[in-house]
């Protein structure tokens, strides 16, 4: 983390995790596959990142929104439209992009503590929206964050630290961050960032959330795959891949929540968020699971939409609301952001919610 002034008042929450720009385009799908891009989410390398981001930038006027992304960016972006004191940290590059991404968190009223790295700034390509969107992504500068741009004294002034999951690949730097958190009394808050992260990472989350205060957001495919591999029952997941929400919510109640909430059983932490989608979300907190409905739509694009509802969530619980009014916030602030292309919501259309939060 830089040495800077900005950092010397109280952070609420202190947000860790890659610096990234999200472009969104709409899908060519014979141009994609000519180029390799053909699964849901996928890595390409910088070069061809940067490839692809001049094609679209060259394509017709209004087609490729651009949006700072990354989940730990976004999660302090939302979280500062809704009033809170937010700072990210992480490493960009000295390029356009990365102006770019710190004038949209400056803009929304984030504090960026930025490390300028070697590299350019990290790309993810948005092709497409809903189920059938692909995503390409190159981390570029981002992955230049290391142990030694990790600032206990700013941790040590937070409320609550965000870690975004992708940096658990960074096993020292996550470590780290874990044990200077804790070591402040200060909690953590996980998400889960992917179904793959879920599948290399269910043991150490297990061990981390024994060790640590931690909050640990899934969405439902991922809440069912760490429900898979804790019952060592792997094969189950085929089945469920084929549901829809209805019947993925009934299989997380019935099936997920029982198991889950025995984590949360010993003390305040951990605490454990599912988001549903369409379906709302459900969390496990002191043994009790409490539920929360939302309304379901059609959405323009889901990326960025469950970290829209982490940063929600935990501004609400920062502020002391109860749980059901954190998840209930969350839903609805999620609810902005699955209309817009990443995070590009209006302050003003978050201003209701800001409010209740200051109540």
């Amino acid at each position: 983390m830089p040495e800077t002034d900005e950092g010397a008042d109280k952070i609420e929450l202190l947000c860790i995790g890659n610096a990234m720009v999200d472009a969104f385009a709409p899908a060519d799908a014979l141009w994609l596959k000519g180029l390799g891009i053909t699964e849901p989410a996928q890595h390409v390398p910088r070069e061809q990142a940067a490839r692809m981001l001049e094609h679209l930038r060259g394509g017709a006027p209004g087609e490729l929104a651009l949006a700072s992304g990354g989940a730990a960016a976004n999660v302090a972006k939302v979280a500062a439209m809704l009033g809170m004191r937010a700072a990210f940290a992480g490493c960009a590059g000295g390029d356009d992009l990365g102006a770019f991404f710190e004038g949209e968190l400056r803009g929304a009223g984030v504090v960026p503590l930025l490390k300028r790295g070697e590299d350019a700034t990290g790309v993810c390509l948005v092709f497409g929206g809903g189920s059938s969107a692909r995503v390409a992504g190159s981390l570029g500068a981002a992955a230049e964050f290391g142990e030694d741009d990790v600032r206990e004294d700013l941790i040590a002034r937070a409320d609550a630290v965000v870690l975004d999951g992708f940096m658990l690949d960074r096993r020292p730097l996550a470590q780290k961050i874990l044990r200077l958190a804790s070591r402040n009394g200060i909690p953590i808050a996980l998400d889960a960032a992917s179904v793959f992260q879920i599948k290399e990472k269910t043991e150490a989350i297990l061990q981390y959330s024994r060790s640590y205060p931690m909050i640990i957001f899934m969405n439902a495919d991922e809440s069912i795959e760490f429900y898979n591999i804790i019952k060592k029952s792997a094969d189950a997941g085929e089945d469920v891949r084929s549901m829809s929400e209805r019947e993925k919510e009934a299989y997380i109640l019935k099936e997920v929540c029982p198991v889950l909430k025995c984590m949360t059983e010993a003390d305040i932490f951990p605490v454990v968020v599912i988001k549903l989608g369409g379906r709302g979300a459900v969390v496990l907190a002191g043994g009790n699971i409490h539920r929360a409905g939302t309304f379901a739509i059609i959405p323009r694009n889901t990326v960025g939409a469950g970290d829209a509802f982490c940063a929600a969530f935990l501004s609400a619980w920062i502020r002391g609301k109860p749980i059901r009014e954190c998840a209930a916030l969350g839903n609805k602030v999620a609810w902005e952001v699955l209309m817009v292309p990443g995070t590009n919501v209006e302050k003003e259309r978050l201003a209701s919610f800001a409010k209740q939060l200051r109540g």
